[in-house]
Order: structure tokens, then sequence, then C-alpha cells
């Protein structure tokens, strides 16, 4: 499986939404999509996941279940 860096930007003031959510529902991932490892900045409002997949079609399924209060970016690691 391919590693990717996907960034998160919490979009401004919705910080307790997304960990409500996460918290009553997870990280919604779609099957085949995997989860590695993640890191919070200091501030708060960007969050960095270190995802595993074969394949890349997944994230914009994934992102459209979190966009109205996260937005992504998403880097393959060599």
């Amino acid at each position: 499986m391919k590693q990717y860096m996907v960034i998160e930007y919490f979009k401004l003031g919705c910080f307790e939404a997304i960990y409500e959510r996460y918290n009553q529902r997870g990280r919604l991932l779609p099957e085949g999509l995997h989860y590695c490892d993640s890191w919070v900045s200091k501030d708060k409002n960007v969050c960095f996941q270190l995802m595993k997949t074969d394949d890349v079609a997944l994230f914009p399924e994934w992102f459209k279940r979190w966009d109205d209060v996260i937005e992504f970016e998403v880097y393959p690691i060599d």
C-alpha cells in the first residue's frame, strides 16, 4: 500500500464540531483507506494525518464526509 500525508485545515470556528463528529462517528473512512497516525498543530487549526491506500479515489469520498468543516490537501509519500 502507498502512504499519503493528508493535511486538514480546520475551518474557522469548527474545532469543537469536528471533534464532536469524530467522537460520535469516528473518522468516517471508506473501506480501503487506512489511518496510520496523526498530529494536530499547537493552535488546533491544522491536522496532519498519515494514511495508506491502494486506491487514491477513496480520498474524495472521505473528504466529502468532512468538507463542511475541513479543507484537505493530500500528498503521496515516496
